[in-house]
């Protein structure tokens, strides 16, 4: 005699494995998100760097450029 399961086994069987799906496409979203305001922060936290560095030295074209390069990185987060 086959060892078959009932119509009910069966449904429980596939949501089980949806919901599965479901949660594993949750932790991927949350693991890109954290990773992506990880790369966020690095980079502002280097332009600050570089653009503090500029003033100190005095280099206002170096400073104008990182400025900007600032400015496009914290208007891509709005």
């Amino acid at each position: 005699m086959k060892n078959e399961n009932s119509y009910t086994e069966m449904m429980k069987s596939l949501a089980h494995s949806r919901r599965n799906r479901k949660d594993e496409n949750l932790l991927q979203m949350y693991i890109q998100m954290v990773i992506d305001d990880s790369l966020f922060k690095r980079k502002k936290e280097i332009l600050e760097t570089e653009i503090n560095n500029a003033l100190d030295t005095g280099d206002q074209q170096t400073f104008y450029k990182l400025a900007e390069k600032y400015a496009a990185l914290m208007k891509s987060t709005t």
